[in-house]
């Protein structure tokens, strides 16, 4: 069974990493899960300690995940509009077959999404979605940075109690 368990915390800790850049999944939480997993088997002693304030953690990047790219609109003067089309923008350019669509696909959305809210102020438009595509970049880094750190977690417990679970 801890092999089981191993396994499919892996499975989330991989997927948590590609989540952090992708809006429908939920990265660190899916981390946080693949470290749970790890703690349920019998090789590795229960810390409540990490698993509490690797919630903590969790909650907080879910939380400031929404409100970064909402302020970054805001702060450059763009609209819910503006934040939609971000991630309308990312699922498209993750989706389409073109380089760097991950990154393309957000700044275009809100542009996109800018236009469609006011399409005759063009420079407001490019001002919001360059504010958005910001704020998208900043919330991404943070949860990939959280995710990367919950995996070396979850790589150094392994290791450290690799006779208890092989």
């Amino acid at each position: 069974m801890d092999i089981v368990l191993l396994i499919l915390g892996f499975v989330c800790m991989i997927v948590g990493v590609f989540g952090s850049f992708m809006p429908v999944l939920p990265g660190p939480g899916l981390s946080w899960i693949g470290l749970l997993l790890l703690y349920f088997t019998t090789a590795v002693p229960a810390n409540y300690w990490i698993i509490g304030i690797t919630l903590l953690i969790t909650i907080l990047i879910s939380v400031l995940d929404y409100v970064i790219p909402a302020k970054g609109t805001k702060r450059f003067g763009g609209s819910s509009y503006g934040i939609w089309g971000t991630n309308i923008g990312l699922i498209v350019g993750i989706l389409a077959p073109i380089p760097f669509g991950f990154i393309i696909g957000p700044f275009v959305g809100a542009l996109a999404g800018e236009l469609l809210f006011d399409y005759k102020d063009h420079h407001r438009a490019l001002k919001a979605a360059t504010g958005s595509f910001i704020g998208f970049l900043a919330s991404s880094f943070m949860k990939f940075v959280v995710c990367m750190m919950y995996l070396g977690l979850f790589v150094w417990l392994v290791w450290k109690n690799k006779s208890g679970l092989f």
